[in-house]
């Protein structure tokens, strides 16, 4: 009842009724160019190909844009220009100078960063479309009904512009809607895999009869865990004390309070999960490369490294753990952190301002980090070895006697074909939070009692319906 409320509340409310509206307006919007073609392409041929490869980069590219790509359509490029060219950024404010600056200049240098992003996800984009257009036309498929000069120019032209297009819908749902543009979209991209899902299920519940009751009910029960794995981790962070000294500023005394700084454990996000599937979504790409099918040592060694393998699954957790550490390295430097205390007279109690601070940081935030690798790292392989299971009777020696005892689940999966994967899932409660968290704090602002109970209860001028 109090959910139902606080959504009433929602539409009470003249100003977040129009944000709400307007973001639903805009990813309608999104869905709708969706279903465009990009013109001179068979999509049954092309939808074929992406049903055969969906293990590959490409499968992986068409999760981020909603189905999008498969069938080509205007925005089948999706964000994924955009999140690149925001990652290319992001790292480059490590080695370019002239980007960290902008960095510390407040909104004025995060608006020229923006800019520059802009400009990047176009030429990113115009390569990619560039590609595309020439991989398809050289391809054996019959997938371009016209070849030439005039498709490829028609097919940068479209993808380019559905991209940029995109990048705008995302920007003036952050400024004008409520929540991240460029989350939402890929959240939307998503969740329209859910009817989908849930027809599979049917078809393997009461069609064809591979499932039964129980199978259901393993399915639910995994997904229900996951998600609420997924809520308390990313809730989750380690707060450092720190104290403030007092001091004289003019005639004000400043400083004196108590505060915390809060290291989340989960601080890359999806980030490390998408580095890590697309590194291990080349090899698979690579096997259907014909000079790899006529070496029996490439495709041999790239097989070994495909989806379900043992070798796939451990390169996965360990690649997951690198980029965990890697992103976090970029977000956040316990001595630039150790010295901005220093110089406001903070310091954590029981602990030397300077070198002994920025040790003890990084002490902490390397451990949750290991935790959020390993938190990160289950919440993927879950899903993956309930659709594909583990191969391990692959394994040299003793694969057999695996093969004889092990249960077939665990060797050769429940084959769910289930469309939330681990990095899916992460990626639409994350946003769901975040959003809902966002609209929460609106109604809050406003003397309007939240979704949740921690929202308190904060009597209003219209609480009740």
């Amino acid at each position: 009842m109090k959910f139902f409320e606080a959504v009433a509340n929602v539409f009470r409310i003249p100003d977040l009724r129009k944000r709400v509206l307007f973001t639903l307006a805009m990813l309608a919007i999104y869905r709708l160019g969706g279903h465009i073609p990009t013109p001179g392409i068979d999509a049954n041929r092309l939808q074929q190909f992406f049903q055969q490869n969906a293990g590959t980069l490409f499968g992986f590219i068409d999760l981020f844009s909603g189905g999008m790509f498969r069938r080509l359509t205007i925005f089948a490029l999706g964000i994924m220009p955009y999140i690149t060219a925001s990652i290319i950024l992001q790292l480059l404010t490590v080695v370019v100078p002239t980007l960290e600056k902008l960095q510390k200049e407040g909104e004025l240098g995060r608006r020229k960063i923006t800019q520059w992003t802009r400009y990047l996800t176009v030429i990113l984009a115009l390569m990619q479309s560039f590609g595309i257009a020439l991989t398809l036309m050289k391809s054996e498929g019959g997938f371009v009904l016209n070849p030439g000069v005039g498709f490829m120019l028609m097919t940068i032209l479209s993808l380019t512009t559905g991209t940029a297009f995109i990048m705008w819908l995302g920007e003036q749902i952050t400024e004008r809607g409520i929540g991240n543009g460029m989350s939402l979209l890929i959240f939307t991209g998503i969740v329209v895999g859910l009817p989908r899902a849930i027809d599979n299920i049917y078809q393997n519940l009461f069609v064809t009869k591979e499932w039964t009751i129980g199978h259901l009910i393993v399915i639910l029960a995994v997904m229900i865990a996951v998600v609420a794995f997924i809520v308390l981790v990313e809730r989750g962070e380690r707060r450092i004390p720190v104290q403030y000294a007092k001091r004289v500023v003019g005639r004000r005394m400043m400083g004196g309070q108590a505060t915390h700084l809060p290291l989340k454990v989960n601080a890359g996000g999806v980030i490390p999960v998408i580095f890590a599937s697309s590194l291990l979504a080349f090899p698979t790409t690579l096997t259907n490369w014909q000079v790899v099918k006529n070496s029996p040592f490439l495709s041999g060694m790239l097989n070994s490294i495909g989806n379900a393998q043992p070798l796939y699954y451990l390169l996965f957790v360990v690649l997951i753990i690198f980029f965990c550490f890697f992103y976090v390295s970029i977000i956040f430097n316990p001595n630039e952190a150790a010295d901005n205390m220093r110089k406001y007279g903070g310091f954590i109690p029981g602990i030397r301002p300077g070198k002994n601070t920025a040790d003890y940081m990084n002490k902490i935030l390397t451990k949750i980090t290991v935790v959020g690798g390993l938190y990160l790292s289950i919440l993927s392989l879950i899903p993956q070895i309930m659709i594909s299971g583990i191969k391990l009777q692959r394994l040299p020696l003793v694969g057999n006697w695996i093969d004889n005892y092990f249960p077939r689940w665990l060797l050769d999966g429940l084959n769910v074909q289930f469309y939330f994967g681990g990095t899916s899932l992460l990626i639409v409660v994350g946003v769901a939070m975040d959003t809902v968290n966002q609209i929460e704090a609106q109604l809050i602002m406003r003397h309007y009692e939240g979704f949740t109970p921690r929202a308190g209860r904060i009597r209003g001028r219209r609480s009740s319906i």
